[in-house]
């Protein structure tokens, strides 16, 4: 099956077609994934909560209305709402820290490359952790995930003129907690 966007695929998913469902997760996973483990900054937990996020979307799939919401924006929510569960039941802890992520450009054999990206991800890290969550959301949500305004917007049910005001003023935030880290 060859379907165009996701809106089609969302149809032919919800008429029973497997491959459509299939066809969704590659799509998606792999933006999805990175988003959680920007949110949790642990490669295990971010791939279970990435098919949890996955589960739940078949699961809810048939009561998905494309009118509403676009389907990338939906399944960002499904990921924002299973991350606040996720934290909830944990009581707040904080995340382990990014040194355990691994290799994100695939890298060769000289270790230099990546452990300079660990640290400028790791005070990257750092600084998101200082400024404003909703700042930190939008910034993630824009630049870790790479959604555009308008689905950020849906995701976070704001207004395109609050998402861009609250991403101006994250980066501005982010710009100085850099500075001290």
């Amino acid at each position: 099956m060859l379907a165009a966007n996701d809106a089609d695929l969302v149809a032919c998913a919800q008429g029973g077609d497997v491959d459509a469902v299939g066809e969704l997760y590659d799509a998606h996973h792999e933006h999805i994934f990175r988003y959680v483990w920007s949110r949790v900054r642990d490669k295990q937990l971010a791939e279970d909560l990435t098919g949890e996020i996955f589960t739940r979307m078949v699961g809810n799939l048939a009561g998905y209305r494309p009118t509403e919401v676009p389907f990338r924006a939906w399944l960002y929510q499904i990921a924002r709402n299973l991350i606040v569960d996720h934290y909830r039941k944990e009581d707040g802890r904080s995340s382990l820290p990014l040194s355990h992520a691994e290799n994100l450009s695939g890298g060769g054999n000289h270790p230099g490359p990546l452990v300079e990206q660990k640290l400028v991800l790791e005070r990257v890290q750092e600084a998101l952790a200082q400024i404003d969550p909703l700042q930190r959301e939008v910034i993630l949500l824009r630049f870790a995930a790479g959604l555009p305004l308008q689905e950020v917007a849906l995701s976070l049910d704001r207004t395109v003129a609050a998402v861009k005001s609250l991403q101006h003023r994250g980066l501005k935030s982010l710009r100085v907690a850099l500075k001290q880290v």
